[in-house]
């Protein structure tokens, strides 16, 4: 077409020169634009049924962008979707952040974001607590109610909907917002909806703190460590201890919950032992001797003083010839018998620390304590086990008995 039309238009020209015969190239290039015309949409026709006839190609899905998983994630039902959103005054959020504060402070971790969406497979009014992908608690809510706890042993005399509250299993009661005041004054624990997602919440990170603490967390507290400690890092890490050395000692005191905002202590602490040992747990408690302080305040009462219950000896050289030692870690080779016979010894008293209003405390030896833990920790996941170095000595330490 692009010739015929180019010939057309010499033609043209052509009968524009002066004696040339006008009428017979006009006509001729009237004839030769004609055809090309004819021939351009002819083309374009064939083209445009080229392009219908060929499949159109959808872009290719990337299965590597759905591999990724959201540390912490936080899944609830439609019906609770109001707590989420801040244009219906949905709280939720916002207490999320000050959790997220609160538990800097605290335990010295910083907590990744947690995702936040609704999940169509829960019921309406539940929620779903998931780390790493898996379902690690659930709780259900009754919107536009409050639950009430009792503050005591004395139970709740209230009428409303009997439940547990879902963070620590207390027996609980929805009520609606008329009978709100009267618990209050009654002496009853009452909180909103959206104060029992963040309480579960916080309970679950805190038993979970150790997975939370990944290497990327572990280098960001020490980058802010070297902002007013830039020698102290710069010396130690990774020259004299590794990361990794670093991140298990971190995460066994979290997995105990022992803070870790102290980080300054615990790296000197790390430098001054790492040439003698690198067995992980054995350095846990040479830090544990150092942050002395810290966990001896977790467990006093009012008055100052700390309720334990102790091993016996024979209990203790019966558990320190179970242990079997590697170069970076020490394990516990038990008999069943005895396994049985300390969680027996020690059924008995946990219902005297709770009639007190106390948590579980066992005080053993620094040899044993580690192992004795790691012995009572699937029955007693509550329960804390302290050494007699890791007690201040201005503290009054008050016997329940011996476990035997």
């Amino acid at each position: 077409p692009k010739a015929v039309a180019t010939a057309a238009l010499m033609l043209f020209v052509f009968g524009m020169i002066p004696g040339m015969p006008k009428i017979s190239f006009f006509t001729i290039s009237a004839v030769a634009g004609a055809f090309a015309f004819k021939l351009f949409k002819s083309v374009s026709a064939a083209k445009e049924e080229e392009e219908e006839e060929q499949p159109t190609t959808t872009p290719k899905e990337s299965v590597e962008a759905l591999l990724p998983l959201d540390l912490m994630e936080l899944e609830v039902g439609y019906g609770l979707i109001h707590l989420v959103d801040t244009a219906q005054g949905g709280e939720l959020l916002e207490r999320i952040r000050a959790l997220r504060r609160q538990l800097a402070v605290e335990m010295g971790i910083i907590v990744p974001a947690i995702h936040i969406r609704d999940n169509l497979q829960l019921k309406p009014n539940e929620y779903s607590i998931i780390l790493k992908g898996v379902e690690i608690a659930r709780g259900e809510l009754v919107p536009g109610h409050y639950l009430v706890i009792a503050a005591d042993d004395r139970g709740l005399k209230l009428k409303g909907i009997e439940t547990k509250e879902p963070a620590f299993g207390l027996p609980a009661v929805w009520v609606g917002e008329k009978e709100k005041d009267g618990a209050q004054a009654k002496g009853y624990v009452v909180v909103d909806p959206a104060t029992v997602v963040t309480t579960h919440l916080t309970e679950v990170i805190k038993s979970h703190a150790d997975e939370l603490l990944r290497r990327e967390e572990v280098r960001s507290l020490l980058d802010s460590l070297a902002a007013n400690h830039p020698k102290v890092v710069e010396e130690l890490v990774p020259n004299v201890l590794p990361l990794g050395l670093i991140q298990k000692v971190l995460q066994r005191l979290l997995r105990e919950r022992v803070p870790i905002r102290d980080l300054l202590t615990i790296l000197e602490t790390l430098a001054d032992y790492v040439n003698l040992t690198k067995n992980v747990d054995i350095l846990t408690g040479y830090v544990r001797q150092a942050l002395a302080r810290t966990i001896t305040k977790q467990y006093r009462d009012a008055k100052g003083d700390i309720t334990v219950v102790t091993l016996a000896p024979a209990l203790e050289e019966a558990i320190s010839r179970a242990v079997q030692h590697t170069e970076y870690e020490s394990y516990v080779a038990a008999d069943p018998d005895l396994i049985q016979k300390v969680v027996t010894g020690l059924q008995r008293y946990i219902p005297q620390f709770t009639s007190r209003g106390l948590q579980p405390v066992v005080l053993c030896s620094p040899q044993t304590r580690i192992h004795f833990r790691n012995i009572v920790e699937r029955f007693f996941p509550n329960l804390a086990v302290i050494s007699h170095n890791e007690v201040t000595r201005d503290t009054n330490v008050k016997s329940l008995g011996m476990v035997e």
